[in-house]
């Protein structure tokens, strides 16, 4: 399994690229790897160390971390005010948009939350970047930050994640070459300041579109 990687270190504040597979903070379950404890014991100064923003033990990509609580603070209430922009990028099964103009499309069917007992506002934005024979390549714009806020909404539109085992698809699509994890990666986040971070499919996603699009170009 792959390891996590520093992208970004200043100010107290670490810019992680989380592998697919890994959790943010440690759990009951001491076989299951965390960011938390990895920084800790590669990195003396990560002492106190914690996640300000989550994504899921699936997905891949670009994690907030910081051993400031204060700094933890400030940067977790922009995320939960909808300041902070992200990316992400997806595989879903069929074929979103075959027209030419692939205009932005909106979801913002509201989420039930359990810990509040009632549906939330959700908001995600998509573009489809590619259409192959069964699935579609997708750049995700949530605007909102709900639990599986994007796994749940693609879902919903009949477009689940490549990969999924908790929101499967309505109809399943045989995928070539699946690459053996939920196809979704956070690729990118943009602070309230201007900061940008970003993170670059990982390798096996990589191999897995260009496959893809070599299929399609035959």
């Amino acid at each position: 399994m792959s390891k996590p990687a520093i992208i970004s270190r200043e100010h107290n504040l670490w810019v992680i690229d989380k592998p697919s597979g890994w959790v943010v903070h440690p759990t009951n379950d001491p076989k299951m790897l965390d960011l938390v404890t990895w920084a800790e014991e590669v990195f003396p100064e990560a002492r106190g160390i914690a996640p300000i923003n989550r994504i899921d033990r699936q997905t891949s990509g670009v994690v907030l971390m910081s051993p400031d609580s204060d700094l933890r603070g400030d940067l977790g209430r922009h995320f939960a005010d909808a300041q902070v922009k992200k990316e992400y990028r997806a595989l879903v099964y069929g074929q979103t948009d075959t027209s030419a103009s692939r205009e932005r499309k909106t979801i913002d069917t509201p989420l039930e939350d359990r810990r509040r007992g009632k549906p939330l506002s959700a908001t995600t934005h998509y573009e489809t970047l590619e259409v192959f024979v069964s699935c579609s390549y997708l750049k995700v714009l949530p605007e909102t930050g709900r639990k599986h806020q994007i796994r749940r909404h693609l879902q919903g539109v009949n477009h689940a994640v490549v990969g999924e085992k908790r929101y499967k698809p309505k109809k399943f699509l045989r995928v070539p070459g699946f690459p053996g994890r939920l196809w979704l990666h956070a690729r990118w986040l943009r602070l309230p300041d201007g900061r940008e971070f970003s993170a670059e499919l990982p390798r096996e996603l990589r191999d897995h579109l260009h496959l893809m699009r070599t299929m399609k170009s035959q």
